[in-house]
């Protein structure tokens, strides 16, 4: 038996909890935050975090992106953050995918647009639900623009680190790897993927861990990083979606990263993407942009608000996305 050291929620990370729903999926409850911006916009954006993560991960860009859509919407993902992790459980990205659509018919914003902001292996998801778009397999979902962030896009640039192989794998060290991850090696982990002048405090870190520590999802992670394997199987599937759908496309880029490692990720991006638009942060950002560097990550857009609308190209927030009509639907 591994000792774990007990990480109660901040009050900062408590109050996000208290701020937010649940809704059922498949009788499993799904954490999710839904939040009023700007009165008399149009716009909605839904956010979807990367993997070790949840909700929280957009909390130091939330208040900005409310004044700047009239609804912002993310959830924790089934094993994530304050969502169930039931175990054994196949984490699938359809499943996940669904779950989407299933949050947007409950606030009844299934008929709107929507624009999409994801980050990590969550940029997979936006790919299922983009190729569900362009088939029309799944009814009524529209999506207006994506921005993706750092993340899990083709399997042949990604760089899992040394724990993530090995637990993938799903082998007989699996169980006891999972059951060895405390603080201490979830932290050091962790901050290697941040840029060197970036990296979290210690309370952040512990906030993140208490997530992760809620309802011992840490003993799920091995199942949650089979999307690895699920993400080489479905590669013509998800990569040829997002190659060959023609709404507004943006890809904000710490090039430090490693897990996805400058140039040859960024090559073949622009490659695989030729129509999408790309922003590359300071040279020192890493892996986790909208935490390592949040005030750029929203001010992109200012600079590039005139040109974005003359020229009608994509980016990350409100004011770089083309304007749609009104959802009817009110909060």
């Amino acid at each position: 038996m591994f000792p774990y050291v007990h990480i109660p929620l901040s009050p900062a990370l408590h109050s996000w909890k208290s701020s937010g729903k649940f809704f059922t999926y498949k009788g499993l409850r799904i954490f999710y935050q839904d939040s009023v911006g700007v009165v008399g916009s149009p716009e909605i954006v839904f956010l979807l975090h990367g993997f070790l993560a949840s909700s929280y991960d957009w909390y130091k860009i939330w208040e900005g992106l409310t004044l700047r859509f009239h609804r912002v919407i993310a959830l924790d993902f089934l094993g994530f953050g304050f969502s169930d992790k039931p175990r054994p459980h196949h984490y699938f990205i359809f499943e996940q995918a669904s779950i989407v659509e299933a949050l947007l018919r409950h606030l009844e914003l299934q008929n709107c647009r929507v624009n999409h902001l994801s980050h990590d292996y969550r940029n997979i998801v936006v790919q299922e639900l983009l190729y569900r778009y362009k088939q029309n397999r799944s009814g009524r979902l529209t999506i207006k623009s994506l921005c993706l962030s750092n993340g899990s896009i083709f399997p042949e640039t990604h760089r899992p680190l040394l724990l993530q192989k090995l637990l993938k794998d799903g082998g007989l060290l699996s169980p006891f790897l999972t059951r060895l991850m405390n603080f201490f090696v979830f932290s050091r982990g962790l901050t290697s993927i941040f840029g060197p002048y970036t990296r979290p405090s210690e309370s952040e870190l512990r906030d993140i861990w208490a997530g992760i520590r809620n309802n011992d999802r840490n003993f799920v992670i091995d199942s949650l990083l089979q999307y690895i394997n699920q993400r080489k199987k479905f590669r013509r599937r998800w990569v040829g979606a997002l190659a060959s759908v023609t709404v507004p496309i943006h890809f904000i880029y710490g090039p430090l990263d490693p897990l996805n490692p400058y140039p040859e990720f960024l090559e073949l991006y622009r490659k695989t993407l030729p129509r999408s638009t790309v922003s590359i942060l300071d040279d020192h950002i890493r892996h986790y942009p909208q935490l390592e560097d949040p005030m750029d990550f929203l001010n992109l857009s200012e600079g590039l608000q005139t040109q974005l609308y003359i020229h009608q190209i994509p980016c990350f927030v409100s004011s770089q996305l083309l304007p749609s009509p009104p959802c009817n639907k009110s909060f």
